[in-house]
């Protein structure tokens, strides 16, 4: 997880600015806000954790997959890894 610490300040200021959305968007529903701001604050989550997903999967594949000391073998695992995090993901 070298790549998580390396940019551990960065991905913690996302992940604030997240949970900073989510009270905005707990805040809406609970005054019974407007539904547009409500699908637009919905949307802007999204969007920073499909940011914080990517950053972080870069991050893994360039640390881990790219590393030149893998095996074929435990290459084609992390793969594998990769692609069913991936499928899930994309549900």
């Amino acid at each position: 997880m070298a790549h998580t610490l390396k940019g551990k300040k960065q991905l913690l200021t996302r992940i604030r600015k997240i949970k900073g959305q989510a009270s905005a968007l707990e805040s809406a529903l609970e005054q019974e806000g407007d539904c547009l701001a409500i699908l637009q604050q919905i949307a802007a989550i999204r969007g920073a954790v499909n940011g914080l997903m990517a950053e972080v999967m870069e991050g893994h594949i360039r640390d881990h997959l790219g590393a030149e000391d893998l095996s074929a073998e435990a290459r084609r695992a992390e793969v594998d890894q990769i692609a069913t995090l991936l499928r899930s993901y994309m549900k």
